[in-house]
Order: structure tokens, then C-alpha cells, then sequence
């Protein structure tokens, strides 16, 4: 049987072009930089759940409607359960969202610096979108959006803390977007929130059009068990679920339903960690400043850097030599950036050091391509 070819495609997967997840590489000895994950292993009481589970048995379908995980998230956010929507992963629950309130006619707003994924769910659907320019800071401008969004949208999109960026926004500058317009959903997803930036689950009560996307991947260290989830006013949650049951009834497993539950009612474990990236992200960002690099303020797990005589995709190709991944993006604005996730201390430390070999050699060659100075 020969494979397909294109000519089998529709017209619209054939003019996709797919999000490009960070590098999954298996090399000895590797630091792994590249993707955000949690340098921390999760909590040991979502691993014992997640073991009670399998013991339970895996014959029967989930609780399609993972009651049980609704309810723990529900509880750590003084919400109702009717408040909760879970899927396979955050970017699931955002492609849902996508379908769900986004098919209109006017164009939906989003940065242009931002998250990839969402330019894709666009392409996906056939919405219109209309990428709105950050400023030179390379952070979100709430005016031009708000004022953009006042003259009729399909809605707002954005990531806070940005993605890449880390630049995260307080909860009276998403109000703003709020109230710019009303009859349509701003979506704020909140992937990495959990790293120092303010919440918009506090306006949830106040404004029917807020949908605030959280993912259990970086501050719960649960990458590899895909959990993410959804809180709005009951019917945008309606919503999303009308869409889910069209598409796939049991989005969760067994065991990423009772994982994530654990994971969530852990508190003390939570914040032990996450306090430990914050720490750590601190420390990376002045590392990087000694070493000339240009780091932009962030509240995630990760941070954004630059070195203004350095080509960033050269000091990327370099560290991977070395047996390190960051992660560079060959998109414009952001082309001489580097992301680098903040890891353990022995894995920013092993980072920093490459670095230093490579700006070193950099120099020496540079200092031998000069030559000495004649008479």
C-alpha cells in the first residue's frame, strides 16, 4: 500500500501550518531548557493516587464529566463546579474555547508576540484573526487593544504572563479589556500565572465574557499527565462542554483525573516548589545580566533574553554542542531572543557555565581575526 499523498488533504488541513512543539531530544547528559517544564517532580500524593487508581482498574470508561476534579479545583478557587471546565491539557481546553465563542465575523484579537498555538487554532477554524503589535518593551499595549476592541471584535485572546515574553500585566489592565467589550469573550490564559503574576480568576463573578484557561503542566509538574482546565460563569462553561461532548466524551483518564485532583489539594508541596523556580529564576536572570545579556522582566518559569553582540540562533546551535536546550524562535521582533526556562540550580548553574565557554571563545576568535596591531 503506497502512503497518501496530499491530494487527499482538504483545503484547509493542506493550508495548515502546525505548531512546532519545543524539541524532545534524547542525549546523554542533556540540561532540558526548552519546553517550561517544572524542574521539580510533582507531588508524591498525585503519584500514590494515580498508583490507587491503576489498582482500581482500567476496564470502564472515566467520569466523563471528571466530577471529582472539577470539584477539588472548584474548592482552591471559591468557585462552584458549574465554574470549572477540565480538558487533555491546556491547549485542548483552549482549541474548545477557540470553537466555541470565536466564530464570528469580526476579527479576534490577540498580541502578535504571543503564544504560537493560537494563530493555528485560527487557521484551524477559518476565524479571522487580527494580530495587534506589542511596543518596543515587547510587552502587551492594553490602550491600542482596548481601543481596537471597541470598534467591534470577535474577541480578545492573550497569555498573562506572556508567552514568550514572561511580562505578565495586573488584574485592572485585563479589566480594561473587560470592559472594552462586553458582549464578547476575553480569554486570558494563565499557563504560567502561578510564577508571581496576578490572577483574573478574582473577576470571574463580575464579568460574564471572562474565560481564564490555568494548566497543571508548569507549577504542578504534570507535563507528562496532560491536565488543563477552564473557569468562566456557568454558561461559558455550558459552552465549552457542549462543544467537548460533540467532539470526545472522555477527554481525561482515570488516572489523569485522580493525579491531577491530588495534585491540586497538595498546597504545601505547591507552593514549595513554585517558591523554588521563583527563586532560582531570580538568581538565572542576574547570571545572565553579568554576563551582558538583556533580560526582560518575567513572571513565569522561564525567562527572555538577548545579548546585543551575540546572533541568538548561533548561541542556541552553540549550547546545543554542549548538551543544553533553550529554546530561539525565528519569528520577527523576537528573532535575537533566547528562551531559557528556569530549571534546577545545577541546571542553571551548567548553563551559565556553557555560556561563558561560548561567549569566551567568541572573543578569542574575534581578538584572532583582528590581529595585532601594527607599529
Amino acid at each position: 500500500m503506497t502512503n497518501p499523498t496530499p491530494s487527499f488533504w482538504s483545503p484547509r488541513a493542506a493550508a495548515l501550518e502546525p505548531y512546532v512543539p519545543g524539541e524532545q531530544p534524547r542525549i546523554t547528559g542533556l540540561v532540558k531548557l526548552n519546553t517550561n517544564e517544572n524542574p521539580y517532580p510533582p507531588s508524591p500524593r498525585a503519584i500514590d493516587a494515580i498508583m490507587q487508581a491503576v489498582e482500581q482498574g482500567l476496564e470502564r470508561y472515566p467520569d466523563p464529566e471528571s466530577t471529582a476534579l472539577r470539584a477539588a479545583i472548584a474548592r482552591r478557587h471559591g468557585l462552584d463546579s458549574a465554574q470549572v471546565f477540565v480538558g487533555n491539557g491546556s491547549d485542548e481546553v483552549l482549541a474548545l474555547a477557540f470553537y466555541a465563542f470565536f466564530q464570528q465575523s469580526a476579527p479576534l484579537l490577540f498580541p502578535d508576540v504571543t503564544y504560537s498555538f493560537y494563530r493555528v487554532y485560527t487557521q484551524l477554524y477559518g476565524i479571522q484573526a487580527e494580530l495587534q503589535p506589542v511596543n518596543e518593551a515587547l510587552a502587551i499595549d492594553v490602550d491600542a487593544l482596548a481601543a481596537r476592541a471597541n470598534r467591534g471584535c470577535a474577541g480578545i485572546v492573550l497569555a498573562n504572563p506572556n508567552a514568550p515574553t514572561g511580562i505578565a500585566l495586573p488584574c485592572a489592565r485585563i479589566e480594561a479589556l473587560l470592559r472594552a467589550c462586553p458582549q464578547r469573550v476575553v480569554l486570558v490564559d494563565e499557563a504560567y500565572v502561578d510564577f508571581g503574576a496576578e490572577s483574573a480568576i478574582g473577576l470571574i463573578a463580575r464579568y460574564p465574557n471572562l474565560l481564564v484557561v490555568h494548566t497543571l503542566s508548569k507549577s504542578r509538574a504534570l507535563a507528562g499527565l496532560r491536565v488543563g482546565f477552564a473557569l468562566g460563569q456557568a454558561p461559558l462553561i455550558e459552552g465549552l462542554a457542549r462543544v467537548k461532548n460533540s467532539f470526545n466524551s472522555y477527554p481525561l483518564d482515570r488516572l489523569a483525573q485522580a493525579g491531577a485532583a491530588a495534585a491540586i489539594e497538595d498546597r504545601a508541596w505547591f507552593e514549595k516548589t513554585r517558591a523554588a523556580v521563583i527563586d532560582t529564576r531570580e538568581g538565572l536572570t542576574l547570571q545572565l545580566e553579568d554576563l551582558g545579556f538583556e533580560v526582560l522582566p518575567s513572571q513565569a518559569n522561564f525567562v527572555f533574553a538577548r545579548h546585543p553582540r551575540r546572533d541568538a540562533a548561533e548561541l542556541a546551535a552553540a549550547l546545543r554542542e554542549r548538551a543544553v536546550l533553550v529554546r530561539h524562535f525565528r519569528q520577527p521582533r523576537v528573532a535575537q531572543y533566547l528562551r531559557i526556562s528556569v530549571g534546577t540550580r545545577e541546571q542553571c548553574s551548567a548553563l551559565i557555565d556553557a555560556l561563558k565557554e561560548i561567549l569566551r571563545t567568541c572573543l578569542r576568535s574575534e581578538m584572532a581575526h583582528v590581529g595585532p596591531k601594527s607599529g
